[in-house]
């Protein structure tokens, strides 16, 4: 399984680096899968009010070919909803080989995994519904398909695929059952979004707003330009001369329709379950990077910042048992999937993963970091480096003289530690991230920023020279960007005398709580 993950994780970055050249990663539609495929739901929730008014139980073919030939709107609305049915499924695709790939997929993302898979799942059936509907040579590819495979169940007294004998019309109460489950399973997408984001705080349902409207935007304009194609009428008394096909949605049929129907179930059973044992297959022992945060009650004053910043909502503020007033944090490890992005919010370091907290991170620099840049004669221009970031941004980083610093995600990083590294000597700080849509902590760049330039607590203090101190994105396929972004930083460190490096800055006093008696006052 790390072996496959790797691999998935290697094809994304190649992926996410192309379309970074092409769209930049501000607007990198993939950053943003989840969002996109919600924002396809809309467009199909929309589209299919106006189509369902002109469907005919008792006529599909002729009404949905009705719908095919107006030109001023039935025709590029149908075309439309079939090509937003399409985007849906590549995005909630995309999304999920994104969360496999980066790791996001076990422990508390578990709900949100299995949920997703349960949308995707609804959406497919959906959409061969809706294929059904049209009642042309497709649709009647996928009913004889779906008999085909429903008869070998005891579900029916008698097997669904004398429906299409060709003895008789199909029945009307055939459609009306399929417009039903169309109609319904979206009604039933709600409930399932709901749970698939439960566990998020401040959850994003739709992308940018300009990636939004350009999305929708080159969708109609296809819709109008180039009609999806409609087959002839559903015969079954005769061979259709052509079948278009949507093998985007459909793409299980030509290996289904190869299969005896047995080996299609046990097929379609088997990599199903595989897909819902994923979180099971990548879990992680909780210890080490991966254990849960942990609140020191000593420290803690009560702010109520760490389950303000927390994206999972797994810390809250609960009453003491020493009797005293003011409130105290608690995590709950069920929900904390150890991103650390509390101990970058709590400025007294009394909460985070073990190993991460604020006071661990200056403890790590104190008796690691700094002796060994030490030994290197005058302390280097200091780059922070998410983990996660692509290895050769970093390595080209190295190159130009900078001391790599990796943090777990920046959302993690306490500002005291950019503090420290310039008390000690160092001319600046550049701290490097994910791009803010792509970060697997959520949120690590937006509160990162928060915090050391808009005083979001734990702020970097009103002491320390912001020129010394820059941001950047290192984003797949952007290298050039990143060393840019580190050459101009560097080019106005001179304009800032470098202050005498202090021999052990103690920034542990510094930043000790206020006392209880007078948070409570």
């Amino acid at each position: 399984m790390r072996l496959l993950k790797r691999w998935f994780r290697g094809v994304l970055a190649g992926l996410d680096a192309v379309l970074n050249r092409v769209y930049g990663w501000e607007r990198n539609p993939i950053h943003q899968a989840g969002t996109v495929a919600v924002a396809m739901l809309l467009v199909l929730l929309g589209t299919g009010l106006y189509l369902v008014l002109y469907y005919r139980v008792g006529a599909p073919a002729a009404s949905v070919a009705r719908l095919a030939a107006d030109p001023w709107l039935g025709g590029w609305m149908r075309t439309l909803h079939r090509y937003g049915s399409d985007l849906f499924v590549i995005a909630a695709a995309l999304h999920a080989f994104r969360m496999f790939a980066q790791d996001r997929s076990w422990g508390p993302r578990t709900l949100a995994w299995v949920s997703g898979l349960s949308l995707f799942a609804a959406g497919l059936i959906c959409a061969w519904t809706g294929f059904v509907m049209a009642w042309d040579s497709f649709g009647e590819r996928l009913a004889l398909e779906g008999a085909r495979l429903f008869d070998v169940l005891p579900l029916f007294s008698e097997p669904l695929s004398r429906i299409f004998a060709g003895d008789g019309p199909v029945p009307s109460a055939f459609f009306f059952v399929n417009l039903f489950i169309h109609i319904a399973l979206p009604l039933g997408l709600g409930i399932g979004l709901w749970l698939h984001v439960s566990r998020l705080a401040r959850p994003a349902l739709l992308p940018p707003r300009r990636l939004l409207w350009a999305i929708i935007g080159l969708l109609t304009l296809a819709s109008v330009l180039l009609p999806a194609p409609l087959g002839p009428a559903a015969d079954p008394l005769r061979l259709a001369p052509s079948t278009p096909t949507d093998l985007v949605v459909a793409w299980w049929l030509p290996l289904s329709e190869r299969l005896p129907a047995g080996a299609a179930w046990s097929a379609g059973l088997l990599l199903s379950l595989l897909a819902l044992l994923v979180p099971r297959f990548t879990r992680h022992p909780r210890e080490a990077r991966w254990a849960p945060s942990t609140v020191d009650p000593r420290l803690c004053t009560g702010c109520n910042q760490c389950p303000q910043d927390c994206p999972w909502e797994a810390i809250t503020m609960v009453g003491r048992d020493d009797g005293s007033p003011t409130l105290v944090a608690a995590v709950n490890a069920s929900r904390c999937v150890s991103c650390g992005i509390c101990a970058g919010s709590c400025a007294p370091m009394g909460v985070g993963p073990t190993g991460r907290t604020g006071r661990d991170q200056l403890t790590g620099l104190r008796e690691v970091t700094l002796p060994a840049l030490a030994r290197g004669g005058a302390v280097p221009t200091i780059a922070i480096c998410c983990a996660q970031a692509p290895a050769a941004h970093r390595a080209a980083l190295q190159a130009r003289g900078a001391h790599v610093h990796l943090v777990s995600c920046i959302g993690n990083l306490h500002s005291s530690v950019i503090e420290f590294f310039l008390r000690s000597g160092a001319p600046g700080v550049m701290v490097g991230g994910c791009p803010p849509r792509d970060c697997s902590s959520r949120e690590g760049p937006r509160w990162l920023r928060q915090r050391l330039l808009n005083g979001r607590e734990a702020e970097l203090q009103s002491r320390v020279d912001r020129r010394r101190v820059g941001l950047a994105t290192l984003a797949p396929g952007a290298l050039a960007e990143t060393v840019a972004a580190f050459e101009r930083f560097t080019r106005q460190l001179p304009a800032a005398p470098v202050p005498e490096p202090e021999s052990n800055p103690d920034l542990d006093t510094e930043c000790e709580p206020v006392p209880l008696e007078e948070a409570a006052k």
